[in-house]
């Protein structure tokens, strides 16, 4: 008899980290049954992922709300997570990272005695409101899952530390992989890139630009935009900033008031993962409060400006020259940039593999195939 297997997740992010492991054992079908439950929080901006994967979503919970609240998405999630897990009867549940809905996807199966296993487990900023809520929503999933897969050593150890130390595997980070397929089919049509991307003069030092965390809601964002539009200002001959801007309403109002009007600033909606990927490529750096952004940016030789007080992502050795983080003020966002812009700090366009070697899914599906 097959052994089900279930993906639980509703975010773009849980979907590119997942989508290589998903595909893996879709390719294991004569051992295994996959089944795929989304929660929906990005509705938008996570199908056209699960369309250009060919992943195909067996349960859709719809949890997408304006404005909603982590009390509503949890809640929610929670009760209609249940009433998927009597209908499958999973033999193990894959969560990944630290959302709401990885939290919750794990809770239901500590409450139902259904097997977990955690993608990307072990990441500690060890401040339990940097990132918020996704710092303890990592470390309760830590704490239920069964199976845990740290991308590096690094992780492995933060797991040890709290006393975490069975079936924890060192595999790698998912995203790498993904990269790797992504960077293969952009590589053979750069004309269609070009051409979605001719607004943007390329002669001048792009910096790609991304915040959505909830820990910048408030006025962080309106520091964080005030500091970008002097940015934009200050170097309007030298540099233009490209800024997929999040669905989230209450980033967009912010946003576009504060930076609409910059001609040097190119306010898009947010891009397919490809497009994305392109963009990134062809950046001088970045500023992000993203997680997975740090993940990929170093493989492609991009240095990162992290807007945040703290990151779980910080490398050691050599990786830490791609990394600064420079919280959220407009004078440290233009004094960090101006290094960048003029090359006082380290950049060198090289590629640096920090996070895996591109087979971390394979390794998860190997071990998963042992166990089960």
């Amino acid at each position: 008899m097959k052994k089900k297997i279930l993906f639980i997740f509703g975010t773009r992010p849980e979907a590119i980290k997942l989508a290589s492991i998903i595909k893996e054992f879709y390719n294991k079908g004569e051992r295994f049954k996959v089944l795929v439950c989304i929660t929906s929080q990005h509705k938008e901006m996570l199908y056209p992922f699960l369309d250009f994967f060919k992943i195909k979503a067996d349960f859709n919970l719809n949890l997408m709300k304006p404005a909603q609240s982590l009390f509503e998405i949890t809640s929610k999630g929670l009760i209609n997570i249940e009433s998927v897990l009597d209908k499958v009867k999973p033999d193990i549940i894959f969560v990944q990272g630290d959302t709401s809905s990885a939290f919750v996807g794990a809770l239901a199966g500590y409450y139902k005695r259904i097997k977990v296993a955690h993608i990307e487990a072990g990441l500690r900023s060890f401040n339990k409101f940097a990132p918020f809520p996704e710092e303890m929503n990592r470390v309760l999933i830590s704490h239920i899952a069964d199976y845990h897969f740290a991308p590096t050593l690094k992780e492995k150890k933060n797991l040890e530390i709290e006393g975490i130390k069975d079936n924890v595997y060192v595999v790698g980070n998912t995203i790498v992989d993904v990269l790797f397929y992504v960077l293969d089919i952009i590589e053979r049509d750069n004309t269609k890139y070009n051409k979605f991307f001719k607004n943007i003069n390329f002669s001048k030092k792009v910096i790609l630009l991304t915040v959505h965390r909830r820990e910048n809601f408030g006025n962080s964002l309106k520091e964080i935009c005030n500091g970008v539009r002097k940015l934009a200002k200050q170097f309007k001959n030298e540099i233009e900033i490209v800024f997929p801007v999040h669905l989230n309403p209450y980033i967009r109002k912010e946003v576009f008031k504060i930076l609409g009007e910059e001609s040097n600033i190119h306010l898009m909606e947010p891009l397919n993962y490809p497009y994305f990927i392109w963009l990134l490529k062809s950046a001088h750096f970045v500023l992000t409060d993203s997680g997975g952004i740090q993940e990929e940016a170093p493989y492609l030789g991009k240095p990162v400006l992290v807007i945040r007080d703290v990151t779980e992502r910080l490398p050691t050795g050599i990786g830490k020259k791609f990394f600064r983080v420079i919280g959220r003020s407009s004078e440290n966002i233009i004094k960090e940039s101006e290094k960048l812009i003029y090359g006082k700090w380290y950049y060198n366009n090289k590629r640096l593999n920090l996070f895996g070697d591109g087979k971390a899914s394979k390794r998860i599906g190997d071990i998963v195939e042992k166990i089960l």
